[in-house]
């Protein structure tokens, strides 16, 4: 497993300003193209709305296990499609 790196502890000020400015232009554009992104598949939120839902209900002692059940549902395309469909109503 990769080795954890504190970001907090991540030093910019060792960076040169032209790589300041990339690394700023650099995540900017990664903002933008995430929202483009997320834009053009609302089922992502829903996706997303409908695992925190039953997570916060059913309350998991272990996540990663419910989280695979979760995702791995056979209907589970149907069900996020049913939710999309009532939305547009």
């Amino acid at each position: 497993m990769a080795a954890k790196v504190d970001l907090a502890k991540l030093d910019v000020g060792v960076l040169t300003a032209d790589q300041q400015e990339k690394l700023r232009q650099f995540k900017i554009k990664t903002r933008i193209n995430n929202e483009k992104y997320l834009r053009s598949h609302p089922e992502v939120e829903v996706l997303i709305g409908d695992f925190l839902r039953d997570v916060l209900l059913k309350r998991p002692v272990d996540i990663r296990d419910f989280a695979a059940d979760h995702f791995n549902k056979p209907d589970l395309h149907v069900v996020i499609g049913s939710k999309m469909e009532g939305n547009m109503e």
